[in-house]
């Protein structure tokens, strides 16, 4: 397929598709999904060999957010019947975050409900990230409390936080149908602000809401110009009691030509498989390690993900290995960049690219054939609500049960 080859050219070569050709992956049909996988597969192994990152979500508060996100279960209003608590103390995190080293975590990820941390907040989670460095030697912590203000980046890396999560979700355009409470600009800050911090900036969205191909492409080709290192790609997990209820809109096959046309948008940046990914790739899970080189290993922040062991036997079956804390994840040119003090990324055009504009950048009119022979798209069909795959969290973090690691 000429589309293919030639995206797949652009990949090795760190170059951004176009927009049509981004939309033209997306509108493939399912005879071609193979196709589609072991053509971003070439990709994928190019920046990332066969290395798999394990991440480790621990969240240190549960529920209680003023926000209004639509997506959410720990929203303003929401019906879900997740668990609530408050602060954990840092020596219950450190030892939540212990379990997901041991099972093989390369970087933990503290996560916060809220519209953004006090100043208050910030000192306890620095106390944190200073518990889990201590008691884990050369482990990756990652932070995700929300909106930041001024200075707030500053200190958390001084803490030895190594990067900052904050998602678009969606693209700007439909930003305001999923969120009041807070812009799209108010996210697009956040992470800049980390970025400038020197943070590692960690930046990706959410399928599966309602949205259009158009919307999934738009909200990609943005964050590749944000150029974060890392990119998580969530499908909506349709928690009873959110206004997202009933979205049943992804198939595996829909799903993985996501992550597909992520990996070509973003071709050397650590592409991570996150929340809902059981739900809705369900038997076709493997298949993705082949587009994303990361994943979260066990629970999620308010369900259930499947066995740690089964993760890792997922990773193993398929011809994959669990990537080492001695192993720089992203390629060269992007560690070096970073070591380099580009936080800002400030000039670079995209995730990964770092270079001027030209073939494939935003201004590229259509270098190559764009959608050259790809199907027609099939009839889309409704697909079955799975809503016995959607299990709240009872273990971990907050509870006296063990951790799923």
């Amino acid at each position: 397929m000429d589309l293919l080859n030639t995206l797949v050219d652009k990949g090795l070569r760190r170059e951004l598709p176009t927009r049509e050709e981004a939309l033209a992956v997306l509108a493939t049909s399912d005879d071609d999904l193979l196709d589609v996988v072991a053509a971003a597969g070439k990709v994928r192994r190019k920046w990332f060999g066969r290395r798999v990152k394990l991440n480790y979500l621990v969240n240190l508060k549960s529920g209680l957010c003023p926000e209004d996100c639509s997506y959410c279960s720990q929203r303003l209003g929401s019906k879900a019947e997740i668990l609530k608590y408050t602060w954990l103390k840092p020596e219950d995190a450190s030892k939540a975050a212990a379990a997901g080293v041991a099972g093989g975590a390369k970087r933990v990820c503290l996560v916060a409900s809220g519209r953004g941390p006090t100043d208050r907040d910030v000192d306890r989670v620095s106390k944190t990230i200073e518990a889990i460095k201590e008691q884990n030697e050369g482990v990756e912590v990652c932070a995700c409390l929300g909106l930041l203000s001024a200075g707030q980046a500053d200190r958390l890396r001084e803490a030895g936080a190594d990067a900052y999560n904050h998602n678009l979700n969606t693209s700007e355009g439909t930003y305001g149908e999923i969120t009041t409470t807070h812009t799209y600009q108010d996210r697009v800050d956040t992470v800049q602000q980390a970025q400038a911090a020197g943070l590692s900036a960690c930046s990706g969205l959410i399928a599966g809401m309602g949205e259009s191909d158009e919307d999934l492409v738009d909200v990609v080709f943005s964050l590749r110009e944000l150029d974060p290192d890392s990119v998580p790609v969530n499908f909506l997990i349709p928690f009873e009691g959110t206004p997202l209820a009933k979205e049943w809109n992804l198939t595996p096959q829909r799903a993985l030509r996501i992550l597909a046309m992520v990996r070509f948008v973003c071709p050397d940046v650590e592409v991570r498989l996150a929340g809902g990914r059981e739900v809705h790739l369900r038997t076709l899970q493997p298949l993705a390690l082949h587009l994303a080189n990361s994943i979260f290993l066990g629970d999620y922040l308010t369900s259930e993900g499947q066995a740690g062991k089964a993760d890792l036997e997922m990773i193993a079956d398929a011809g994959f290995e669990v990537e080492g804390a001695g192993t720089t994840t992203l390629p060269e040119h992007r560690a070096d960049a970073a070591a380099g003090g580009c936080g800002s990324h400030a000039g670079a055009s995209g995730c990964g690219s770092h270079e001027e504009a030209g073939c494939g950048s935003h201004g590229s009119a259509g270098c190559g054939p764009c959608g050259s022979g790809v199907s027609e798209p099939e009839a889309a069909t409704v697909p079955e609500a799975r809503t016995d795959l959607v299990s709240v969290r009872r273990r971990g973090a907050g509870t006296d049960l063990a951790p799923n690691a």
